[in-house]
């Protein structure tokens, strides 16, 4: 069954706590909600985080369910074990919730939180990716002996940003391992969000349907913004936003013709003082229902 989502970090961004500081939790999960009409909402720093069951009250109070998190993985740094110790919290959380993904990305080495060029992300060499996607096979067949799948997000800064980093990480790991397709990522990154989609498909288990707006990534790679001033300079979107470049109808078309059966999220974080969640937010969800219907996915 499709279902659709949102992320909080449109009302209050989890990387600059500042962007939305002034947005009541409230006011988030009503808008969300009951205005808007989502299904459920992905983990945000408002939402109580060592306490399952209050998590899963607070959003059922709105007519929301939990529908994943994200995990940062250190397996450049830490062993595989210790990995798995670290990420069993997040999993019983996401059991106890129903959940059936977990969000996972290496953040070690990454840029994206440091105020440095988007350029100087790390790059692992042919053997450095085999051996990195071992590491998370192991720890991606862990989790799914426990039922829950773990999906990779590819994302600017870190080690799995363009499309031939994202072909490398698929081949280095085996099945277990399944992929969260973030279409904005994929085009920041220089990917064709269509070809890479047709490509992986097979083993997308998650979908972020994140806009770009062209004319901001490009004063990104040319004045060296980092990943966080291209954030707060509005290179993302939501889908039907007029100024961003990515074309949604291909890529549901793409997850209808193969059968994907999951979440469909809107992750697009965006200066809520310039950019009304509420307005863009439903904007995304009429447009994605809207293509959903017209390409058979629902």
């Amino acid at each position: 069954m499709i279902q659709f989502g949102t992320n909080p970090i449109a009302w209050a961004n989890d990387d600059d706590q500042s962007l939305g500081a002034d947005i009541p939790t409230s006011r988030i999960l009503e808008e969300a909600g009951r205005l808007i009409g989502f299904d459920g909402i992905e983990n945000g720093h408002r939402w109580p985080q060592d306490d399952p069951e209050a998590l899963r009250a607070l959003l059922a109070g709105y007519g929301l369910t939990f529908i994943s998190g994200w995990h940062s993985l250190n397996l450049l740094a830490h062993s595989v074990d210790d990995e798995k110790r670290a990420i069993q919290p997040h999993l019983d959380k996401l059991a106890h919730n129903g959940c059936k993904v977990a969000i996972a990305c290496e953040t070690s080495n990454s840029v994206q939180g440091l105020d440095q060029p988007l350029g100087t992300r790390p790059v692992l060499d042919a053997a450095g990716m085999r051996d990195f996607g071992a590491k998370v096979e192991e720890v991606a067949a862990y989790s799914a002996a426990q039922g829950i799948d773990l999906v990779y997000h590819h994302h600017m800064g870190t080690v799995v940003q363009s499309p031939e980093d994202i072909d490398a990480f698929m081949a280095a790991t085996g099945p277990a391992t399944k992929l969260l397709f973030d279409a904005g990522h994929c085009y920041f990154g220089g990917g064709d969000p269509e070809a890479v989609l047709k490509k992986h498909v097979g083993r997308v288990r998650h979908f972020h349907a994140k806009n770009v707006r062209p004319a901001v990534r490009a004063k990104v790679e040319a004045e060296g913004w980092s990943f966080m001033d291209g954030v707060r300079g509005g290179v993302f979107t939501v889908p039907g936003d007029q100024e961003g470049a990515i074309d949604f109808t291909p890529l549901l078309k793409i997850l209808a013709a193969n059968g994907y059966d999951g979440w469909i999220v809107i992750e697009a974080e965006q200066d809520p003082a310039v950019r009304n969640p509420l307005l863009y937010q439903t904007l995304g969800l009429a447009t994605l229902k809207r293509i959903a219907r017209e390409t058979g996915l629902i």
